[in-house]
Protein backbone atom coordinates (compact mmCIF):
# COMPACT_ATOMS: atom_id res chain seq x y z
CA UNK A 1 0.00 0.00 0.00
CA UNK A 2 1.68 3.53 -0.95
CA UNK A 3 1.35 5.73 2.07
CA UNK A 4 3.03 9.71 2.22
CA UNK A 5 4.31 11.68 -0.59
CA UNK A 6 6.10 13.91 1.16
CA UNK A 7 6.52 16.28 -1.14
CA UNK A 8 3.09 17.39 0.22
CA UNK A 9 4.06 17.90 3.32
CA UNK A 10 6.72 21.25 3.14
CA UNK A 11 3.45 23.27 4.92
CA UNK A 12 3.63 21.68 8.05
CA UNK A 13 6.23 23.97 8.87
CA UNK A 14 3.58 26.78 9.42
CA UNK A 15 1.87 24.70 12.44
CA UNK A 16 5.33 24.39 14.12
CA UNK A 17 5.73 26.45 17.57
CA UNK A 18 7.52 29.60 16.99
CA UNK A 19 7.45 31.03 20.64
CA UNK A 20 9.82 33.90 20.07
CA UNK A 21 7.08 35.11 17.99
CA UNK A 22 4.56 35.07 20.39
CA UNK A 23 3.66 36.29 24.05
CA UNK A 24 3.37 33.68 25.92
CA UNK A 25 -0.52 32.91 24.97
CA UNK A 26 -0.27 29.81 26.07
CA UNK A 27 1.21 30.58 29.44
CA UNK A 28 -1.43 33.04 29.83
CA UNK A 29 -4.74 32.41 28.22
CA UNK A 30 -4.93 28.60 29.66
CA UNK A 31 -5.96 26.79 32.72
CA UNK A 32 -3.21 25.32 34.24
CA UNK A 33 -3.09 22.22 36.84
CA UNK A 34 -0.51 21.02 38.91
CA UNK A 35 -2.20 16.80 38.23
CA UNK A 36 -1.47 17.63 34.16
CA UNK A 37 2.23 18.33 35.16
CA UNK A 38 2.20 21.97 35.11
CA UNK A 39 3.98 24.37 37.46
CA UNK A 40 1.17 25.64 39.50
CA UNK A 41 -2.74 25.93 39.38
CA UNK A 42 -3.34 28.09 37.16
CA UNK A 43 -7.06 29.87 36.04
CA UNK A 44 -7.59 31.16 32.45
CA UNK A 45 -6.31 34.92 31.88
CA UNK A 46 -3.33 34.53 34.56
CA UNK A 47 -0.13 34.51 33.58
CA UNK A 48 2.06 31.57 34.33
CA UNK A 49 4.52 32.55 37.63
CA UNK A 50 7.16 31.77 35.63
CA UNK A 51 6.47 33.79 32.18
CA UNK A 52 9.24 36.83 32.01
CA UNK A 53 8.55 40.02 31.45
CA UNK A 54 9.91 39.17 27.28
CA UNK A 55 7.39 36.06 27.26
CA UNK A 56 10.18 33.83 27.31
CA UNK A 57 10.22 31.37 30.44
CA UNK A 58 12.35 30.98 33.64
CA UNK A 59 12.51 27.19 33.73
CA UNK A 60 12.56 26.25 30.20
CA UNK A 61 15.65 24.31 30.10
CA UNK A 62 14.63 22.44 33.48
CA UNK A 63 11.41 21.65 32.12
CA UNK A 64 12.22 17.63 31.60
CA UNK A 65 14.34 17.52 35.10
CA UNK A 66 11.55 19.09 36.76
CA UNK A 67 9.04 16.27 35.13
CA UNK A 68 6.75 19.29 33.76
CA UNK A 69 5.20 17.33 31.09
CA UNK A 70 2.33 19.82 30.34
CA UNK A 71 4.58 22.30 29.63
CA UNK A 72 6.89 19.94 27.58
CA UNK A 73 3.91 18.30 25.71
CA UNK A 74 1.52 21.58 24.70
CA UNK A 75 1.68 22.41 21.10
CA UNK A 76 -0.51 25.01 19.94
CA UNK A 77 0.01 24.01 16.38
CA UNK A 78 1.48 27.83 15.56
CA UNK A 79 -1.33 29.78 16.92
CA UNK A 80 0.43 31.50 18.87
CA UNK A 81 2.61 33.44 16.32
CA UNK A 82 -0.16 33.80 14.21
CA UNK A 83 -2.21 35.28 16.59
CA UNK A 84 0.59 37.35 17.76
CA UNK A 85 2.19 38.60 14.18
CA UNK A 86 -0.77 38.59 11.57
CA UNK A 87 -4.07 39.37 13.81
CA UNK A 88 -2.71 41.39 16.51
CA UNK A 89 0.41 43.15 14.12
CA UNK A 90 2.99 42.47 17.25
CA UNK A 91 1.09 44.26 19.86
CA UNK A 92 1.49 42.20 23.21
CA UNK A 93 -1.81 41.88 25.64
CA UNK A 94 0.56 43.63 28.29
CA UNK A 95 0.49 46.95 25.75
CA UNK A 96 -3.18 46.31 25.11
CA UNK A 97 -4.64 45.63 28.34
CA UNK A 98 -8.57 46.58 27.13
CA UNK A 99 -7.77 43.73 24.45
CA UNK A 100 -6.47 40.98 26.32
CA UNK A 101 -8.95 39.07 26.86
CA UNK A 102 -10.18 39.04 23.34
CA UNK A 103 -7.00 37.61 22.12
CA UNK A 104 -6.91 34.88 24.81
CA UNK A 105 -10.39 34.33 23.08
CA UNK A 106 -8.64 34.71 19.97
CA UNK A 107 -5.92 32.33 20.04
CA UNK A 108 -8.01 29.27 21.44
CA UNK A 109 -9.97 29.36 18.21
CA UNK A 110 -6.89 29.89 15.89
CA UNK A 111 -5.24 26.81 17.77
CA UNK A 112 -8.56 24.74 17.05
CA UNK A 113 -8.59 25.43 13.18
CA UNK A 114 -4.55 24.84 13.29
CA UNK A 115 -4.97 21.95 14.75
CA UNK A 116 -7.62 20.55 12.08
CA UNK A 117 -4.98 21.90 9.18
CA UNK A 118 -2.64 19.76 10.40
CA UNK A 119 -4.98 16.52 10.28
CA UNK A 120 -6.53 18.21 7.04
CA UNK A 121 -2.43 17.92 5.69
CA UNK A 122 -2.08 14.37 7.33
CA UNK A 123 -4.91 12.71 5.81
CA UNK A 124 -3.82 14.90 2.06
CA UNK A 125 -0.70 12.69 2.43
CA UNK A 126 -2.56 9.31 2.41
CA UNK A 127 -5.36 10.33 0.08
CA UNK A 128 -4.77 8.68 -2.99
CA UNK A 129 -7.84 9.70 -5.61
CA UNK A 130 -7.37 13.29 -7.25
CA UNK A 131 -10.88 14.13 -5.87
CA UNK A 132 -10.49 13.68 -2.53
CA UNK A 133 -7.39 15.44 -2.72
CA UNK A 134 -9.48 18.38 -4.22
CA UNK A 135 -11.71 18.01 -1.67
CA UNK A 136 -8.97 17.99 1.03
CA UNK A 137 -6.69 21.04 -0.47
CA UNK A 138 -10.20 22.99 -0.90
CA UNK A 139 -11.58 22.82 2.95
CA UNK A 140 -7.30 23.07 4.26
CA UNK A 141 -7.64 27.02 2.17
CA UNK A 142 -11.10 27.11 3.53
CA UNK A 143 -9.56 26.99 7.13
CA UNK A 144 -6.45 28.29 6.27
CA UNK A 145 -8.79 31.20 5.52
CA UNK A 146 -10.47 31.76 8.79
CA UNK A 147 -7.19 31.97 10.61
CA UNK A 148 -6.90 34.91 8.59
CA UNK A 149 -9.75 36.97 9.71
CA UNK A 150 -9.79 39.74 11.42
CA UNK A 151 -10.04 39.34 15.49
CA UNK A 152 -13.95 40.14 15.67
CA UNK A 153 -14.65 37.88 12.80
CA UNK A 154 -12.69 35.06 14.31
CA UNK A 155 -14.92 35.49 17.21
CA UNK A 156 -18.12 34.63 15.16
CA UNK A 157 -16.68 31.22 13.31
CA UNK A 158 -18.57 28.25 14.64
CA UNK A 159 -15.72 25.88 15.29
CA UNK A 160 -17.53 22.64 15.52
CA UNK A 161 -19.82 23.07 12.99
CA UNK A 162 -16.24 23.46 10.89
CA UNK A 163 -15.12 20.42 12.73
CA UNK A 164 -17.75 18.47 11.59
CA UNK A 165 -17.10 19.23 7.98
CA UNK A 166 -13.30 18.23 8.26
CA UNK A 167 -14.03 15.36 10.15
CA UNK A 168 -15.94 13.89 7.29
CA UNK A 169 -13.12 14.39 5.23
CA UNK A 170 -10.57 12.45 7.75
CA UNK A 171 -13.21 9.78 7.80
CA UNK A 172 -13.53 8.99 4.32
CA UNK A 173 -9.33 9.37 4.10
CA UNK A 174 -9.66 6.74 7.15
CA UNK A 175 -11.72 4.12 5.16
CA UNK A 176 -9.52 4.34 2.32
CA UNK A 177 -6.94 3.50 4.38
CA UNK A 178 -8.66 0.59 5.80
CA UNK A 179 -9.90 -0.55 2.35
CA UNK A 180 -6.61 -1.11 1.42
CA UNK A 181 -4.83 -2.73 4.47
CA UNK A 182 -7.75 -5.18 5.47
CA UNK A 183 -10.87 -5.01 2.47
CA UNK A 184 -12.48 -7.74 4.95
CA UNK A 185 -12.73 -5.06 8.06
CA UNK A 186 -16.91 -3.43 7.46
CA UNK A 187 -16.39 -1.25 10.74
CA UNK A 188 -13.78 0.15 11.65
CA UNK A 189 -14.23 -0.61 15.14
CA UNK A 190 -12.03 0.94 18.02
CA UNK A 191 -9.26 -1.96 19.53
CA UNK A 192 -10.58 -0.59 23.11
CA UNK A 193 -10.65 2.23 25.21
CA UNK A 194 -8.10 2.07 28.19
CA UNK A 195 -4.78 0.32 27.78
CA UNK A 196 -3.82 2.51 30.86
CA UNK A 197 -0.23 0.90 31.91
CA UNK A 198 -1.09 -2.11 29.18
CA UNK A 199 1.10 -4.56 27.48
CA UNK A 200 0.26 -4.43 24.03
CA UNK A 201 3.73 -5.92 22.48
CA UNK A 202 1.65 -8.79 21.25
CA UNK A 203 -1.18 -6.77 20.00
CA UNK A 204 -1.26 -6.36 15.87
CA UNK A 205 -2.04 -2.78 15.95
CA UNK A 206 -1.15 -2.14 11.62
CA UNK A 207 -4.63 -0.36 10.91
CA UNK A 208 -5.90 -0.53 14.87
CA UNK A 209 -8.19 2.23 15.78
CA UNK A 210 -6.40 3.84 18.57
CA UNK A 211 -8.68 6.80 18.30
CA UNK A 212 -9.13 8.67 21.81
CA UNK A 213 -7.47 5.89 23.67
CA UNK A 214 -6.33 6.00 26.61
CA UNK A 215 -2.46 4.84 26.37
CA UNK A 216 -0.73 6.21 29.00
CA UNK A 217 2.15 4.29 30.10
CA UNK A 218 0.99 1.74 27.72
CA UNK A 219 3.90 -0.79 26.32
CA UNK A 220 4.03 -0.84 22.42
CA UNK A 221 7.32 -1.33 22.51
CA UNK A 222 8.58 -1.99 18.48
CA UNK A 223 4.76 -2.34 17.42
CA UNK A 224 4.40 -1.18 14.03
CA UNK A 225 1.66 1.36 14.20
CA UNK A 226 1.34 1.83 10.02
CA UNK A 227 -2.29 2.86 9.60
CA UNK A 228 -3.19 3.14 12.84
CA UNK A 229 -5.46 5.91 13.80
CA UNK A 230 -3.89 7.79 17.42
CA UNK A 231 -6.48 11.04 16.89
CA UNK A 232 -7.15 12.23 20.29
CA UNK A 233 -5.46 9.50 22.09
CA UNK A 234 -3.56 10.29 25.39
CA UNK A 235 0.00 9.12 24.66
CA UNK A 236 1.28 10.38 27.89
CA UNK A 237 4.38 7.81 28.57
CA UNK A 238 3.17 5.36 26.28
CA UNK A 239 6.81 3.51 25.27
CA UNK A 240 6.97 4.15 21.69
CA UNK A 241 10.81 2.63 21.80
CA UNK A 242 11.41 0.72 18.70
CA UNK A 243 8.02 1.40 17.11
CA UNK A 244 7.15 2.52 13.43
CA UNK A 245 5.11 4.93 13.54
CA UNK A 246 6.23 6.36 10.15
CA UNK A 247 2.26 5.91 8.52
CA UNK A 248 0.54 6.33 12.13
CA UNK A 249 -2.67 8.55 10.80
CA UNK A 250 -2.88 11.82 12.36
CA UNK A 251 0.14 11.94 14.75
CA UNK A 252 1.20 14.79 16.64
CA UNK A 253 4.07 16.31 17.55
CA UNK A 254 2.32 17.19 21.32
CA UNK A 255 1.33 13.25 21.34
CA UNK A 256 4.92 12.37 20.57
CA UNK A 257 6.60 14.83 22.87
CA UNK A 258 4.08 12.92 25.75
CA UNK A 259 5.43 9.65 24.68
CA UNK A 260 8.74 7.31 25.77
CA UNK A 261 11.18 7.03 22.77
CA UNK A 262 14.53 6.27 20.89
CA UNK A 263 16.52 6.80 18.26
CA UNK A 264 14.80 4.05 16.69
CA UNK A 265 11.41 4.91 17.09
CA UNK A 266 10.17 5.63 13.39
CA UNK A 267 8.25 8.95 12.56
CA UNK A 268 7.06 11.41 10.26
CA UNK A 269 9.59 13.56 8.66
CA UNK A 270 7.21 16.46 9.97
CA UNK A 271 7.44 15.47 13.77
CA UNK A 272 10.43 16.29 14.99
CA UNK A 273 12.38 13.96 17.40
CA UNK A 274 11.75 15.03 21.11
CA UNK A 275 15.47 16.11 22.81
CA UNK A 276 14.22 14.46 25.74
CA UNK A 277 14.21 11.02 24.31
CA UNK A 278 16.85 8.19 25.25
CA UNK A 279 19.33 7.10 22.52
Amino acid sequence: MKYRNYNETSSYKNLKIDCSKCFGFCCVALYFSTIDNFPQDKIAGQPCKNLKDDFTCKIHKDLSKKNLKGCINYDCFGAGQKVAQNIYENVSWKNSQEKSQEMYDVFVVVKNLQEMIWYLYDSFTFAESEDLKKNINEIIIETEGLTNLCASNILKIDVEEHRTKVNYLLKEVRANVIKKINPKIKKDEPLGFDFIGKDLRNKDLIGANLAGALLIGANLQHRDLSGAIVVGADMRDADIRGCNAENTMYLTQSQINSAIGNSKTKLPLFIKRPSHWEE
